[in-house]
């Protein structure tokens, strides 16, 4: 991934609502949902909706799919796993396994 692709995820991230639809569809993948849909379980306005599917579409977070007269959303899974792997590629001076061990490791002691 590049920095300048980052970038744009990230400040589309930025706004809560868009994050908050970006985690709606990331736990309904791989079906995704229909606009109506999103904006009942959030409790957005279809105008607001729309702008921000729109910017979120934009940016490569998510698909879109038109089903008669519905389109559906789904979210871009492909997207969010390379964004996590370029936050990690140079974690531990390039072994990210070996973060990502300590970190859970470390969750699982606070979990305690």
């Amino acid at each position: 991934m590049e920095r300048s692709t980052a970038t744009t995820v990230f400040e589309c991230l930025a706004s809560g609502h868009r994050l908050d639809i970006f985690r709606l569809l990331v736990r309904h993948a791989p079906d995704g949902l229909v606009a109506g849909e999103i904006g009942g379980a959030l409790g957005l306005p279809p105008t607001n909706l729309s702008f921000h599917l729109k910017a979120l579409t934009q940016a490569g977070l998510l698909s879109v799919t038109p089903e008669g007269r519905f389109q559906r959303y789904r979210a871009e899974l492909d997207l969010m796993t390379a964004l996590i792997d370029y936050l990690t590629a140079e974690c531990c001076r390039g072994n990210p396994a070996r973060c990502l061990d300590g970190a859970i490791n470390d969750a699982k002691r606070r979990s305690r």
